[in-house]
């Protein structure tokens, strides 16, 4: 069976199962030809963290971020893993308060060991942060509210 043909057989088989990751290793003639790959989809239902309800609001009935609007929040571009510091202990690019200019970079997503910066689309400040250091993201989740 082709390295192809693996993959397909083992994407419909995390379909089957509801595996959402999954790493394949493939060696050949001593492990002097090597495939690796690692396959990841989105699942159909994403778990959203909640946050305190908002005092100004009244009557709010849920505080779950799935009810909150999003639309303009900063979103991911792909599927990967978000750093909001250059480091482990380094600053953080950004906080919450703090003001960014359209073009500032506020976090990092690594996919496939490439960094790809997530920018500031418009001036603002910074409302809110979605996510936490190190953390899986799927594809347009949101990141981080400027306002």
């Amino acid at each position: 069976m082709s390295f192809r043909a693996t993959v397909e057989s083992m994407s419909k088989i995390m379909d089957d199962m509801g595996i959402t990751e999954l790493d394949l290793e493939r060696q050949f003639l001593f492990g002097v030809y090597r495939k690796h790959i690692h396959l990841s989809k989105g699942a159909t239902a994403v778990a959203m963290p909640t946050f305190p309800a908002d005092k100004n609001v009244k009557n709010s009935g849920t505080n779950s971020a799935a009810a909150r609007d999003y639309t303009n929040a900063l979103k991911s571009p792909m599927v990967g893993v978000v750093y909001l510091a250059t480091e482990p202990g380094a600053k953080p690019f950004v906080r919450v308060g703090d003001t960014v200019h359209a073009g500032d970079t506020v976090a990092l997503v690594e996919a496939m060991k490439t960094f790809n910066p997530i920018k500031a689309t418009t001036d603002g400040v910074v409302k809110e942060i979605l996510v936490t250091d190190a953390q899986a993201v799927e594809f347009d989740q949101p990141l981080i509210v400027i306002e």
